[in-house]
């Protein structure tokens, strides 16, 4: 997992935002000691203060995208799973006796241990107990539909309840692999360090023309260091304050959630 994945929200924006601050300052102090450079040199770091500001947008643009576009793969699975889930559940109605009753409760289990699986956040025991439950219901109603077909292999009810059980278990892997994948790690680095250079500059700038403009420079800190926590935030979704959405499945689990006739 990302090392960044692993600092919390407030002391990461915090720790970002000092260091920032504190390379506009070095950057300030040395570029004050050329206070009486030519015009050429303060307009060669006035480009070069803009190229890497406008780098650094565009990074963080990027990493921004890669970020929401793994968010909404996350999002639509939570979907496409609570609908194969339900879809499997409505199937399930139309086999025989007794299995009808048992590959009811199963599922119904089932959405239990696929909610169990989120509200379990980055607690490793939890999970694992949450993955291991999930693990061994599919297995159970896989066994139950084998010895279903057995018996009537032609039957068009058990067909369609074995494709959608199918997409269930395949989607069970799907949401797995979802979430470990996380904008690379050396892109977050990259943007920390074009966005310490570009500051670096713009303080070295300020340092040339001899005005600190305190609160341009904190102000633009700030800014990218609370974007540098959104797209972590958003890349992370266990933890933090940007998490995916479970309605669709909490829905699924009221609309079952009642005694098996």
């Amino acid at each position: 997992m990302n090392a960044l994945l692993d600092i919390g929200e407030v002391a990461l924006v915090l720790a970002a935002l000092a260091s920032f601050l504190a390379v506009i300052e070095i950057c300030f102090r040395i570029g004050r000691r050329r206070t009486t450079a030519e015009a050429q040199l303060k307009a060669h770091v006035s480009a070069l203060q803009a190229a890497l500001l406008g780098l650094l947008a565009l990074l963080l643009g990027f990493a921004f995208a890669m970020a929401v576009s793994r968010f909404d793969t996350r999002k639509a699975l939570v979907l496409e799973e609570s609908n194969a889930i339900g879809t499997t559940y409505l199937r399930a109605r139309l086999l025989p006796e007794p299995q009808r009753q048992e590959l009811k409760k199963l599922l119904h289990s089932y959405v239990d241990a696929r909610l169990a699986f989120y509200d379990a956040g980055t607690d490793s025991v939890r999970l694992g107990a949450a993955n291991t439950a999930a693990a061994q219901l599919s297995e159970r109603l896989w066994s139950l539909a084998a010895g279903l077909a057995e018996k009537d292999p032609r039957s068009v009810p058990l067909g369609l309840f074995v494709r959608s059980l199918n997409d269930v278990i395949d989607l069970h892997e799907k949401r797995l692999q979802a979430l470990e994948n996380h904008v690379p790690e050396a892109v977050l680095y990259l943007l920390y360090g074009v966005a310490a250079v570009a500051l670096g500059f713009v303080g070295y700038g300020c340092g040339l023309d001899g005005q600190r403009r305190t609160v341009s420079t904190a102000l633009i800190s700030i800014l990218i260091a609370l974007v540098l926590m959104v797209i972590i935030d958003i890349d992370r979704p266990r933890r933090g304050l940007i998490k995916v959405s479970q309605d669709s499945m909490i829905r699924l689990k009221q609309s079952i959630d009642q005694p098996v006739q």
